[in-house]
Formats: structure tokens, C-alpha cells, sequence
């Protein structure tokens, strides 16, 4: 199946004459007969019902003519956007929780009102795991922790965050490792950043930490932790967001784990009008003179 016979298929529906069709696409008659019988071949069905001078669309001819003309209209949405290099068609991009929770809304808002032709499409994850879905073509962009250091990668800074680790409110205080020796901890699945910067700081004291607790969002991490049932990790800024004032207390981390910036990703080989309509909205609205166009 390609797009030719999606148009000769089209038009053939439309006009309900082979003769109208071929006239219409500068074609004979024949060619059309030949592409629509492999295209029934190879869809398995009759698509038309064919009568003495013309051609009917038979029921399932209707249902495939439906997603016929969304194939088509997104053909021409995706060349047109290609050609005149601004930024239109579907935009896959890929975010860490704590980044869409606290710095996507009032971004991707501004995003829509300046380019409406975007339709764009979120998909939340680990820093490993979204970086990888750009690494495969899967996703357009995404915003991940870094520096991120591949070849087929480009990638820029986006926003600052800093880092806390959280407890309930009658945990003693903790400034070590060791404070917080055998407490459960509460993250997100491997893969996360975050989660291995933890790790890391148990790990630079030669202490193992307690057992690890995956959790799928960031609120049901702090209903945990305030209910003193472990440990967490997560940006400052998630936490003035989603907690209560007295709800859970925090406690400091070395800047070594506590320092980290997220970085917009892209492939090397595709820096589309929409990855860079974003990258020049995120530097736009950015107060740090570190990013840079």
C-alpha cells in the first residue's frame, strides 16, 4: 500500500467513475483498474461494488476510506511543514515527571498559542528512558536531566533544580548517609536519575541503603514519606508545589547530588522547525544567561 493508490482510491470514491478518476489524475483508466484490484489484494476485502458503469463503495470501502483521507491529510501536513520550515504536524516529546509537573505547563501553553498548526504529544518518563525513545526516532525531543553525551545527540541546558531529600516530620535530622541507613526509600523505577543520585551519595560513604520502594508519581511519594514510612528524593521545586506547609520535613544534600540541570534533547540529524520553535521559547522565557541559542 502507498500513497498513490490512497489518492487513486480516493478519487475513484469520490467521483464514482474510474473514467472521472484517471481524467482527474492524469491517468488511463487501466492503471486505475490495476492499483485498486493490488490494493484489495492486499487489504483482503472488496472495497467497491461494482456495477455495470460504476462503482459503489461497499461498507468496509467506507471505513477505509476514512482513515485513506487521514493518511493522505497527514502526508501533506508533514510536507508542507518540511517545505516551508516552520514548525506544524505532530510533535512527540518526551518529559521527566518533575519537569512536566512544574516547568511544561505555562511553556507548552505559550507553545500552542504561538504555534497552533503543533499537535503536540507528551510522554512522561525516566531520564533514561526518553532520552533512549529520541536516541530510537521515537520521540521528536525531550527533556531529561544531563549533560547528556552521545554522538547522535545535540542537546542544551533548560532549567536548574536542586534536590532535597524529604522525611516526615519526627525523623531525626539527617546531614549523612548514615542518618539514613536501613530507611526505605521511596523512587521512581531504574532509570532514574534522580533514584542513582541517591545511590550515589549512599555509595560515596560506603553505606548501603535501605531497600527502594518504587512509586509511579510524585504525590503518592510524599503521602508515603509523611506517613513515616520512608525516605525520598525529589526537586525543591516539586515539593513546594505539591506539599503543605508542616506536611513533611527536608533535609539538605551535598551540592554534588543536590546540583542538577535538565537539558533539551534532540538527533543530531533532525533538528525540526518544532524542536527548535522550542528551544528558542525555552531560552525566550529563561532567566539563566547559561542557556544559550
Amino acid at each position: 500500500m502507498d500513497l498513490t493508490q490512497l489518492k487513486m482510491f480516493c478519487a475513484v470514491a469520490e467521483t464514482g467513475s474510474l473514467a472521472r478518476a484517471a481524467e482527474q489524475l492524469h491517468r488511463v483508466p487501466s492503471n486505475l483498474t490495476t492499483r485498486l484490484r493490488q490494493l484489495e489484494q492486499e487489504t483482503g476485502i472488496d472495497l467497491f461494488i461494482r456495477e455495470k458503469q460504476r462503482l459503489r463503495l461497499s461498507p468496509m470501502g467506507h471505513n477505509f476510506l476514512c482513515y485513506a483521507q487521514r493518511i493522505l491529510a497527514l502526508s501533506e501536513e508533514a510536507l508542507a511543514m518540511t517545505h516551508n520550515g516552520e514548525p506544524g504536524g505532530i510533535f512527540a516529546l518526551g518529559s521527566m515527571e518533575s519537569t512536566a509537573a512544574v516547568h511544561l505547563p505555562s511553556l507548552l501553553s505559550t507553545y500552542h498559542q504561538r504555534y497552533p498548526e503543533v499537535t503536540l504529544s507528551l510522554v512522561t518518563g525516566t531520564s533514561g528512558e526518553i532520552i533512549e525513545q529520541v536516541r530510537k526516532g521515537t520521540l521528536a525531543a525531550a527533556l531529561a536531566e544531563g549533560p547528556v553525551v552521545a554522538d547522535e545527540l545535540n542537546s542544551c541546558k533548560t532549567f536548574s533544580e536542586r534536590m532535597v531529600l524529604i522525611s516526615n516530620l519526627h525523623h531525626a535530622p539527617i546531614q549523612r548517609p548514615e542518618d539514613a541507613a536501613g530507611d526505605t526509600l521511596f523512587a521512581f523505577r531504574p532509570g532514574c536519575s534522580y533514584r542513582l543520585r541517591l545511590e550515589n551519595w549512599f555509595r560515596q560513604a560506603g553505606i548501603s541503603p535501605g531497600p527502594f520502594m518504587e512509586i509511579q508519581s510524585y504525590h503518592a511519594m510524599l503521602a508515603c514519606v509523611a506517613s513515616g514510612a520512608g525516605l525520598a528524593i525529589l526537586p525543591e521545586s516539586v515539593l513546594e508545589r505539591i506539599a503543605a506547609p508542616g506536611q513533611v520535613q527536608k533535609h539538605a544534600l551535598p551540592a554534588d547530588i543536590s546540583e542538577t540541570t535538565t537539558y533539551l534533547v534532540w538527533r543530531r540529524d533532525a533538528f525540526t522547525p518544532n524542536v527548535k520553535a522550542l528551544k528558542y521559547l525555552i531560552i525566550e522565557q529563561s532567566p539563566d544567561d547559561e542557556i544559550q541559542p
